[in-house]
């Protein structure tokens, strides 16, 4: 039984217009249970939802006028790949290298036999006849009852709901529609028939699981519409069946309109409603409703894009995949704008333009090597249509849709061939648009995300090119909802090949326990203390604490990279408060360098973790001789190899898991460094590419007065590392510097460093010469020596000093771990 006093603390700080909304909404659901309203309308009093002089008087209101007039407006009204369809199909078949078959016609087979490919499940059996509220991975019959009776977060009754919601999104209709387009048998519209029947049978308006979710009902209603143009020819497509159809699309629209998620779930759910209720509005603009559905759609997608897309173009909710949802709502909405006529205001239009761009853009840069893009935050494994054969974890369909309407040419640079959405959205012509943008690179490389606190950190746009991106920003909007315990935690791509990944979801109601462990810190590649994690989990959707996160230092040069942030998610400890601070220093075409620090007094337990993609094969190498590494990659292929330096600490192996696709989990290499500590404690770790034609990169750690230091073998260099704590000179043989983080380059045979980097300092002196000294702090300098010359620059100035060439000891490795320097 529920607590009184939780109710009221639900309505604290809630304002008259949010009581007056749901109060209202209450009523309308009270009054469908006692079957006041929210019944399916007779045929006579459908006609009566029709628009006066909607339809030519001559013609009468029928259901052959209803449908003509449906595909007379959807020719100028609807997206342009329906109004030449035959030569989309022909386009597509193009594209999939004359295989059809294995991506629409194998699948459309397997619909007809029963067998349903979603999420990440495969061949689901939903009985035959299909039973439209069945879940069977749980085995589970939902209950028919009036959809408010339902408790949406609650799994007991209906096992997970993302199942049957995903069958009933419909999104296999496209499926069906596209293989009967290509192959012209009868046998896939007689199933999409048979289907769309069935559903109508046992889903009356208000009754069962699929009217609990209205963003679920306008999924549907975009499905069947689509559906509608990909079978109009079909015999299984009678004049009947569309005209039962459209009583039960009218009973969607209303049912959106009237139980919209203003307050529930003011997130994708509500734009994804509003975007519903725009399709309804422009494509069935015969129905009375239509001009209200159409304005109010297009109010609520207008006063949502700010409030759920930050400044920097990142979606509020910290998700990538909802992200991804955001930015093909606004697509399909400016494309349908541009089809139906604008009604913004030319302020409003250049503000939707700005921030779907803003949209497009951050998700470019997210985009790794490979074209995957990381699964951060939650993935619930749907979309809006399967328009793309492409993987989940890929996005560039939306570039590419991006690279047309914006006509951007890195946008199709990073896309390439993922070009299915262009034709069905754009149409061929769009296609040949796309296909006739030139090709450049992105401008920029590495970004911070400063509103939402994502920062990448790239070397270049190849397939070749090193990628990382770290999550310094606050778990999430909305109490959190979709966000993990991922604070500080990183996503690695070395030489191209993904190595680090996100765990992804798996699951939002199998078990609250797996739940959790998917967004737990464990499951993310950052520090943990005492195996917590840094945001306390509350219900399925929620926590009972968040993690606040502040970035101290973003820099970003042609040269290197650096990140300084920090988080308080441990202060919560009860034996021993702690705040931990990680630094990343990315030395690009290079390598990366990562200190973490913990500010604490007592005893714990550290965790360094690593969650390693599938077919890495990460080992740990423990040598005679030296400090135990880990070593990722096969045979010749570039991999790399991780050195993490701590008090006492060792490297394990553990069984990891992670989620690609929503239901779908795979066992993935998970490695950790763990070490016990009193006090405060910090961990270097070097992430070092290995590369074919060179020797395997060692580390070894070095003794230096003020400081810690470190000497790097890498390809043919000797590279030295020295942190200087707490603002301390540290002195060596050729320089003395009090810059917190300073990387220096030898080259075989030279006795003094070529390349120095350099951050947050006031003093460097290299042999004997002053080359820096500022009352304030540099933020960085950067250095480069040719001969006596040594070019500087620095956040402040561009100079050149001339430097003595006295006789000093090159720093070199020996066979323990001591170095001279």
């Amino acid at each position: 039984m529920s607590n009184p006093l939780d109710k009221l603390k639900k309505l604290k700080g809630r304002s008259l217009k949010e009581f007056q909304t749901r109060g209202g909404q209450a009523m309308l659901a009270y009054s469908e249970k006692l079957g006041i309203r929210g019944k399916l309308l007779a045929d006579d009093e459908f006609l009566n939802v029709i628009s006066p002089g909607a339809i030519d008087p001559s013609l009468g209101i029928s259901a052959e006028s209803l449908r003509d007039k449906f595909y007379a407006n959807s020719n100028a009204t609807f997206f342009p790949s329906i109004s030449n369809l035959e030569e989309s199909v022909r386009l597509l078949c193009d594209h999939l290298k004359g295989r059809p078959d294995r991506y629409f016609i194998e699948q459309a087979d397997k619909i007809i036999e029963g067998r349903i490919d979603l999420l990440g499940f495969r061949d689901l059996d939903f009985g035959t006849p299909i039973d439209w509220h069945y879940e069977p991975v749980s085995e589970t019959h939902c209950p028919i009852k009036h959809w408010k009776q339902f408790d949406e977060a609650d799994s007991r009754e209906t096992g997970d709901k993302k199942i049957i919601w995903e069958l009933n999104r419909h999104r296999h209709f496209f499926t069906l529609g596209v293989s009967y387009r290509i192959s012209g048998n009868e046998k896939y519209a007689a199933c999409f028939a048979e289907h769309l029947n069935s559903w109508m049978d046992q889903n009356p308006p208000g009754i069962g699981v699929n009217w609990v979710s209205s963003l679920e009902v306008a999924f549907r209603v975009m499905s069947w519409l689509w559906a509608f143009h990909l079978f109009r020819d079909s015999k299984a497509f009678t004049t009947d069946l569309f005209f039962d159809a459209l009583k039960f699309l009218f009973a969607q629209g209303r049912h959106i309109e009237k139980y919209l998620s203003t307050y529930y779930s003011p997130n994708t759910h509500l734009t994804g409603e509003a975007l519903g209720l725009f399709y309804l509005g422009t494509q069935l603009s015969f129905f009375d409703r239509a001009e209200h559905w159409r304005a109010l759609g297009e109010e609520i997608l207008t006063a949502e894009l700010e409030r759920q897309v930050r400044p920097d173009g990142i979606y509020f909710e910290q998700s990538t995949w909802y992200q991804r949802y955001t930015t093909d709502f606004y697509t399909h909405f400016l494309i349908l704008q541009k089809l139906n006529g604008s009604r913004l205001s030319s302020g409003q239009h250049r503000k939707m333009v700005s921030v779907v761009r803003s949209l497009l853009d951050s998700q470019l840069l997210f985009t790794r090597p490979d074209g995957t893009s990381p699964l951060i935050g939650d993935d619930d494994g749907g979309t809006m249509l399967p328009v793309t054969t492409d993987r989940p974890d890929d996005f560039r369909s939306s570039l590419a849709t991006g690279a047309v309407i914006f006509e951007r040419g890195d946008y199709k640079l990073i896309a390439e061939e993922s070009k299915q959405g262009v034709l069905w959205l754009l149409g061929p012509k769009g296609l040949a648009v796309f296909e006739s943008i030139g090709e450049h690179a992105p401008s920029m490389q590495s970004k911070g995300f400063k509103s939402s606190g994502f920062y990448v950190m790239r070397d270049g746009w190849s397939k070749e090119d090193n990628y990382l991106l770290i999550d310094a920003g606050e778990v999430g909007s909305l109490n959190g909802g979709h966000g993990h315990a991922d604070t500080l935690a990183i996503e690695l791509a070395v030489g191209g090949r993904t190595m680090l990944v996100d765990p992804g979801t798996y699951t939002y109601h199998k078990s609250l326990e797996q739940r959790n462990c998917y967004r737990s810190s464990p499951a993310h590649n950052t520090l943990t203390i005492d195996d917590k994690s840094s945001s306390e989990f509350g219900g399925t959707f929620s926590w009972d604490a968040m993690a606040d996160a502040e970035v101290d230092s973003w820099i970003s040069q042609d040269r290197f990279d650096f990140i300084e942030a920090r988080h308080n998610g441990y202060r919560r400890l009860e034996n021993s408060p702690a705040d931990c601070t990680r630094s990343i220093l990315f030395l690009k075409n290079d390598y990366w360098i990562m200190r973490d620090f913990v500010k604490t007094v007592g005893e714990h337990q550290y965790q360094q973790n690593f969650h390693f993609d599938t077919g890495t094969n990460p080992t740990i190498v423990s040598p005679e001789n030296g400090i135990a590494f880990v070593e990722a990659g096969e045979g010749e292929r570039e991999g790399m190899r991780l050195f993490t330096f701590g008090d006492n600490g060792s490297w394990q192996r553990k069984d990891g898991w992670i989620s690609k696709c929503y239901g779908q989990r795979q066992n993935a290499p998970f490695i950790r460094f763990v070490s016990k500590g009193i006090g405060p404690q910090e961990f270097l770790t070097f992430i070092i590419p290995v590369e074919p034609g060179f020797e395997r990169p060692k580390v070894l750690e070095t003794e230096v007065a003020g400081g810690r230091a470190f000497v790097v073998n890498y390809r043919n260099y000797q590279d030295l590392f020295v942190f200087a704590d707490g603002g301390m000179t540290v002195r060596t043989e050729f320089f003395n510097t009090d810059f917190a983080f300073l990387w220096a380059r030898i080259s075989a045979g030279e006795k003094l460093p070529e390349e120095f980097v350099l951050i947050n300092g006031r003093n460097f002196t290299l042999n004997g010469r002053e080359v820096l000294n500022n009352p304030e702090n540099f933020e960085f300098a950067t250095a480069r020596r040719f001969g006596s010359r040594l070019n500087v620059r620095t956040s402040k100035s561009v100079f050149s000093v001339s430097i003595p060439q006295k006789n000093s000891r090159t720093f070199i490795v020996k066979s323990t771990p001591e170095v001279d320097i």
